[in-house]
């Protein structure tokens, strides 16, 4: 070997507790940077460090100062609580095909189809709602807590928030916070499609 070579540093050693731990993060702040659509060029330049900085975390190569890692999760931006904690693991589905949607209607001329299988911790609930001719959610008015949210994507319904009562068509849409006493009916002779939101979920 040429004595006047520069001395190559001996690769990480897997086995080294250290060397594991900061893979560990170089390998989290990959995975975060490529779910917030960046580039190592574009997080380097947001966060005001080299890319090769960030390649070597990346790489395992170099373990960052706390003060260092927060400088590059600025750059994202993300406080270093979201992430050594922020789960990555989808819990559960992401995608759902039509015969995947939930029918938590019980009303023959009425359909709730909602996204997802649980409501457990989440804030929001998803509804494809369906309105045969006649449907009629009720002279009760619904009312509980929270707001929701909703598009008529075909046909026509009668919506009623408080003293107000509208005929909404195809792109025409409501907002109203749910306290308020409410109630959808399908009096005309064509099915009603609406897509609506409701947080937090209530059926």
């Amino acid at each position: 070997m040429d004595a006047d070579a520069p001395e190559r540093p001996d690769p990480p050693d897997p086995s080294d507790p250290a060397t594991a731990a900061d893979a560990g993060v170089g390998a989290r702040l990959r995975r975060m940077r490529q779910i917030f659509g960046l580039t190592q060029r574009e997080l380097a330049r947001r966060a005001g460090v080299t890319n090769g900085a960030i390649s070597l975390i990346e790489q395992g190569r170099v373990s960052p100062s706390i003060s260092s890692l927060k400088k590059i999760l600025d750059g994202i931006p993300m406080s270093l609580a979201e992430f050594f904690t922020l789960d990555l693991t989808a819990p559960e589905d992401v995608f759902f095909t039509a015969a995947d949607l939930t029918e938590i209607a019980f009303d023959e001329r009425i359909s709730f189809l909602m996204v997802g299988r649980r409501l457990k911790d989440r804030a929001l609930q998803m509804l494809h709602e369906t309105y045969s001719p006649g449907a009629d959610t009720g002279e009760a008015m619904l009312r509980h807590e929270g707001e929701e949210a909703g598009v008529i994507i075909r046909g026509r319904i009668v919506v009623t928030v408080g003293d107000q009562e509208r005929t909404l068509g195809a792109g025409e849409a409501y907002y109203f916070r749910s306290r308020i006493p409410h109630r959808f009916r399908n009096p005309f002779d064509e099915v009603c499609e609406v897509i609506s939101a409701n947080t937090p979920p209530s059926f």
